[in-house]
């Protein structure tokens, strides 16, 4: 008996029917468009920023943001990549098939998910009042555990774990289930232990790891 899709997966479908090359060129576009902008709020609120600005200061972070901006299309593809590749291999370890290209185009589709923090961050400071610092605008992540605490109390190492496990970020597991099974044919069940048992283990180790070996 052929398999079927279920309702909400026949809906993902039909709202993926487009052109995944021009998405990525519109993504990219949107990555570069907020983060140019954000640099930008996070330099002018260094104090003194006219000044040092005048005299060249800033000479090596317009240079290292200019690489950046550079390099974001091919580490949105790497991203992608290493994503749909965990996925890909825990569906293997599990006895499901799945189309690596399918997943690869819905995992660069998911990544939408984080442009909304960019987007908040962003709007959070596009008017900063003046004690705003440098480090409270680079260290600010919407909804992510580091908004609990003081940043400035806590070690480090902890910083970026810290950003990372945030909600977008659990969306975007919630998203990737909701992929898994609309490609696979599995279940809710089925593709929410492939996804927490392959990309969400993976990303918990990898904090791990950040933290035992961080020197600042």
């Amino acid at each position: 008996m052929p398999k079927t899709h279920s309702p909400i997966s026949q809906r993902i479908e039909s709202s993926l029917d487009f052109d995944k090359r021009v998405f990525f060129l519109i993504l990219v576009i949107l990555f570069l468009t907020i983060r140019i902008i954000t640099n930008d709020i996070i330099i002018k609120s260094i104090p003194g920023y006219e000044e040092l600005e005048a005299d060249g200061a800033f000479s090596y972070m317009h240079i290292f943001n200019t690489l950046n901006y550079l390099w974001t299309p091919f580490s949105l593809l790497w991203k992608f990549t290493l994503t749909a590749f965990v996925i890909w291999t825990g569906a293997f370890a599990f006895g499901h098939k799945v189309s690596f290209k399918a997943l690869w185009q819905f995992v660069m589709v998911a990544e939408l998910v984080f442009l909304f923090p960019e987007i908040i961050r962003m709007l959070v400071f596009i008017n900063p009042a003046e004690s705003t610092s440098y480090i409270e605008i680079k260290n600010y992540y919407p909804l992510s555990l580091l908004q609990l605490f003081d940043a400035s109390e806590i070690s480090a190492k902890y910083l970026y774990p810290l950003q990372a496990i945030n909600f977008f970020e659990l969306l975007y597991v919630a998203v990737l289930v909701l992929g898994f099974h609309t490609l696979s044919y599995r279940s809710i069940r089925e593709s929410s232990i492939v996804v927490v048992c392959s990309y969400f283990l993976l990303f918990l180790l990898w904090l791990l790891f950040y933290i035992l070996v961080y020197r600042g």
